[in-house]
């Protein structure tokens, strides 16, 4: 099960930091993504890593100012998004599967059940 949090209401520039916490994780696991849909719009891939920590890709729209990160030890993905703008605005999904081309393809088996972020101009 995964549970994401971490969202809310900032400036534009300003920063946010979302967590997807993996509640009885099991080993089938590897690959940890984040998805955002925007109102109106389909859910769009932001960024992918694997537990390991390596494996990192990112959207181009967020490239050089989103991080994504993993705690192993608490079973934690982290999504650090700087330097937000408004058309960031979107309830920001988490998803996990075993292999990485679901994950990357929107169709992982794990989804977590969104957290907004509104970004004010």
């Amino acid at each position: 099960q995964l549970q994401a949090s971490g969202g809310g209401l900032v400036q534009a520039g300003e920063s946010l930091r979302l967590s997807c916490a993996a509640s009885g994780r099991t080993f089938s696991v590897e690959v940890v993504g984040w998805f955002r849909q925007q109102s109106g719009k389909e859910r769009e891939f932001v960024a992918a890593i694997n537990w390991s920590g390596g494996g990192i890709v990112y959207a181009d729209s967020v490239k050089g100012r989103f991080t994504i990160s993993t705690n192993n030890a608490e079973d934690t993905v982290y999504l650090q998004m700087d330097s937000l703008k408004p058309e960031d605005t979107a309830v920001y999904y988490c998803a996990a599967d075993g292999l990485r081309r679901p994950v990357m393809a929107g169709k992982a088996y794990y989804w977590g059940q969104g957290t907004k972020v509104t970004v004010s101009s």
